[in-house]
């Protein structure tokens, strides 16, 4: 499987091509935005309908990282389910996937501005972690050695022939932002507010994707 290896904030960390972050040294695995669930809520909502494959999609998509890695703890970054109702509404096999993906391991959920945490599957459920020098948080704060979602980062590159869109990794000296994991989740062009304004000027992307590529963030 294709890897990028960096450095943040006292912690070797990988990037995976699937937009999964892997911290090796701690044995953890950690995801953003699944967003499980969007094609049935988009139903429900009476918006544009979706094929409803996104969930086994995504879940397939986790197990081949955890399959890779052999990860000891999981970490959910935020907004694992597309509103409050997704997360009850799965489907038993979703919902036996998911158990067996928890099996061994340790597994935290954290709170996301859409959905405040599954409470009815396994694992544990906070607002943020702490683990060595870095904390787990959804949405960025002020704060330093941090790693966040929300923003769903994607770098759009022009080349010669055609321009190329990819979900992105976005990292400084101060927070790393992860892209958005699931399925069917769009993406906030880093050349945009407010991650122009977020970001230092020293930032840099890697984009997701068969092959990893690390850039200065387009700005």
């Amino acid at each position: 499987m294709n890897t990028l290896p960096f450095h943040f904030a006292g912690a070797d960390l990988r990037a995976l091509g699937s937009g999964a972050l892997w911290w090796q040294t701690r044995g953890v695995l950690c995801v953003s935005d699944l967003h499980l669930g969007k094609s049935a809520r988009a139903a429900r909502s009476g918006g544009m309908e979706l094929p409803p494959y996104e969930v086994a999609d995504t879940l397939q998509r986790l197990d081949r990282d955890l399959q890779f890695t052999r990860a000891r703890m999981v970490i959910c970054l935020g907004d694992s389910f597309d509103d409050a109702d997704a997360a009850q509404r799965l489907s038993e096999d979703a919902c036996l996937h998911i158990a067996r993906l928890q099996a061994g391991r340790e597994w935290l959920w954290i709170e996301g501005n859409h959905d405040p945490g599954p409470v009815g599957l396994g694992g544990s459920h906070q607002s943020e972690v702490r683990i060595g020098p870095l904390t787990f948080r959804h949405i960025c704060s002020e704060s330093t050695a941090e790693v966040s979602g929300h923003y769903h980062p994607k770098a759009l590159i022009r080349t010669r022939s055609r321009s190329l869109s990819r979900p992105c990794f976005l990292s400084d000296t101060r927070r790393l932002i992860l892209p958005a994991y699931g399925t069917y989740t769009g993406g906030l062009r880093c050349d945009r507010a407010p991650l122009t304004t977020m970001m230092g000027p020293e930032a840099q992307a890697i984009l997701t994707g068969p092959t990893l590529r690390r850039i200065p963030m387009p700005r």
